[in-house]
């Protein structure tokens, strides 16, 4: 395998990386370190939320809410990522689907007003 900056060093220097990449706004490069690390340890929630943020701000949405789909369905109450899959959804133009995760993710913030 061909080693690349984005995919070279230990797992810990790769999640700095791209942290550093997502500070800066560069979305697209936070995630190609992402990728690579979502792969590599795929049951860590942070790596998987962090690249899943990094499509949506890239605009690579369907991307986005694969990921996010993944981190709903391993842990149905994780807030974050159910109102992320919610924006995410609202950017697709899917209102309605959007809909029941932001009142699912507003309900597990304690906002019941919205409920």
């Amino acid at each position: 395998m061909d080693m690349t900056y984005y995919d070279h060093g230990t797992p810990a220097e790769r999640w700095e990386r791209a942290q550093k990449f997502f500070d800066a706004k560069d979305y697209a490069a936070a995630a190609r370190v992402l990728d690579g690390l979502v792969e590599e340890v795929p049951e860590q929630t942070g790596p998987r939320l962090l690249l899943a943020r990094s499509y949506y701000h890239s605009a690579q949405l369907r991307r986005a809410e694969a990921e996010l789909r993944v981190l709903v369905e391993r842990d149905p109450v994780e807030h974050y990522a159910r109102l992320m899959l919610g924006r995410t959804l609202e950017r697709q133009g899917r209102h309605e689907e959007a809909g029941s995760h932001l009142r699912i993710a507003s309900a597990l913030a304690g906002d019941f007003e919205q409920v």
